[in-house]
């Protein structure tokens, strides 16, 4: 079983983020970094796959040198191979121009299963998962939540929906992009550790993908970050003294007279 999991360095969802000077982005020159978390699923999920039906799990990133560090660490949980497409040039890539690299970067690998997490803490934009598929032309399954696996060609899959649980069958090759809950990703042992700062992490370029630069960069992003902005400061809430009884008549008549909610 020949497995990918695709990954992205973010900020940590303990760091206090700044935005960058540009008014456009994030500051990460002082934040802590990790594998993004929705991905450990997705790699967690390609190990006991790998465990399950033998072969190997390729870990496959785009981004600059920095991300180096998120596949060392899947390579540390047990990833057989990393592969990091880099150049400048793709910084501001949009979700579809992201998808796009991958699918070129995947195209040769011969997957039978493509694992993604379901999106990225930093963007929240869902869409990488879902555009790669459809660029492959393959079968996929949104924020899965559970996986059984039915024989080594088909998997039964769970998703939540509003109000409800939806089971669906999917048959190999196919995408998927892991939710919350799906499983318990591992910790990385000390000797997986040291093992992964041998390993090598395979470099490629879009021109080795046969793929302009501008074509999936800043330049075709149709979709553009405009402004971000903190979020307002709370207003400092209220004490109140007394008997219970008084003090729910005046929440109450604070809600209805001073908020308006009731």
């Amino acid at each position: 079983m020949n497995v990918v999991a695709c990954v992205k360095q973010v900020p940590s969802s303990e760091a206090r983020i700044q935005i960058a000077a540009d008014g456009r982005s994030i500051d990460r020159s002082s934040v802590e970094l990790v594998v993004n978390p929705y991905d450990d699923y997705a790699v967690e999920e390609g190990l006991r796959t790998r465990e399950k039906f033998g072969g190997s799990l390729t870990v496959l990133s785009v981004g600059p040198t920095k991300a180096e560090e998120a596949l060392r660490t899947c390579l540390a949980l047990g990833a057989d191979r990393a592969l990091i497409v880099k150049d400048d040039a793709l910084q501001g890539s949009d979700p579809l121009g992201v998808a796009r690299i991958l699918a070129e970067a995947i195209r040769p690998l011969n997957a039978d299963l493509i694992l993604c997490g379901k999106t990225s803490i930093d963007v929240e934009d869902h869409g990488v998962g879902v555009a790669l598929a459809e660029l492959l032309g393959l079968p996929h399954v949104s924020v899965v939540s559970k996986l059984e696996w039915i024989d080594e060609r088909k998997i039964r899959v769970e998703r939540e929906i509003e109000g409800a649980v939806e089971v669906v069958e999917v048959s190999c090759p196919a995408v998927l992009t892991a939710n919350k809950g799906l499983n318990e990703p591992r910790y990385p042992s000390l000797p997986g550790i040291m093992k992964a700062k041998k390993k090598p992490i395979e470099e490629i370029t879009p021109a080795e993908l046969g793929l302009d630069p501008a074509s999936v960069g800043a330049p075709a992003a149709r979709i553009e970050i405009v402004l971000l902005e903190p979020p307002p400061m709370r207003s400092e809430g209220k004490k109140l003294a007394g008997e219970p009884r008084e003090s729910v008549v005046a929440v109450l008549k604070a809600l209805r007279e001073e908020r308006k909610l009731i």
